[in-house]
């Protein structure tokens, strides 16, 4: 059976759609291949990586992509799923050639502010968002 390849795209591709990545490849990995990338790839949020460890997944040594490379290189995805908050979604990118898009509606950790833990915990919210919502994508689009 031929995997369906899915895109998750965000602004700078350091948080949340890395997070989206790592949960589509692990648990949807009997039908899905999963990648990230970003309008203005950025770097890999510490906050982030610390949560997603703490969930068990190291990111760490993640790349982080341009949209606009996958688009040169002429990638194809059956899904391209946008996962910017409502304020920013008009910067998330539109990828050519989808079958299918989506917009996943996250807070973004980097806008978090507060005491270290304060971010943590934040972070760990939109962390377990984001896993509901692979896990109800799988489900829904999995077969």
């Amino acid at each position: 059976m031929r995997k369906k390849k899915v895109l998750f795209i965000c602004v700078h591709n350091s948080a949340r759609s890395q997070m989206a990545e790592a949960f589509l490849n692990h648990y949807g990995h009997n039908h899905f291949e999963a990648e990230s990338a970003g309008l203005e790839p950025g770097n890999l949020n510490p906050v982030v990586v610390e949560v997603m460890r703490e969930a068990g997944f190291d990111i760490s040594g993640n790349p982080v992509d341009s949209v606009f490379d996958f688009f040169r290189q002429g990638r194809l995805y059956a899904y391209v799923i946008t996962v910017c908050d409502a304020n920013r979604s008009e910067k998330c990118p539109i990828f050519p050639g989808a079958v299918i898009r989506q917009n996943w509606s996250f807070d973004d950790p980097s806008d978090f502010t507060g005491t270290q833990e304060e971010k943590l915990e934040k972070t760990r919210m939109v962390r377990a968002q984001i896993k509901k919502r692979v896990l109800q994508f799988i489900n829904e689009e999995g077969h």
